[in-house]
């Protein structure tokens, strides 16, 4: 088995959180903000930290309604994606994030921390 290091990118248009993981540990670690502007980016410190990380793989989340549906956010998730791909010539994975703020939301009442919501 390959191990790979990965960049993810969770999109928003004046932000996008970046985490690195390494895909034998199937985990990541919240890494930085990056400030974008209607949803782009700097992408010359996307590049900077792909380098100093050596990603071989990007994970992009894709903010869909609760009801699948698209949405304006949704497309332009879409288009960062694509611009990843195109820029950089690497694997970029969507990945639905409908649910992850509820998983994380209840993972933290669950262990009683509420005051961090």
């Amino acid at each position: 088995m390959h191990n790979h290091t990965l960049l993810g990118f969770d999109f928003g248009l004046r932000r996008i959180g970046l985490a690195v993981g390494q895909s034998s540990l199937q985990i990541a670690t919240a890494l930085k903000t990056l400030s974008a502007k209607d949803g782009i980016p700097e992408w010359d410190e996307i590049q900077t930290l792909t380098d100093e990380w050596n990603a071989s793989e990007f994970v992009v989340g894709i903010p869909y309604s609760l009801g699948g549906g698209v949405q304006e956010i949704t497309r332009a998730a879409k288009q960062f994606a694509e611009s990843l791909r195109q820029r950089f010539n690497l694997p970029v994975y969507e990945t639905d994030e409908r649910l992850s703020t509820v998983e994380a939301r209840s993972q933290i009442y669950a262990k009683g921390n509420y005051k961090t919501l």
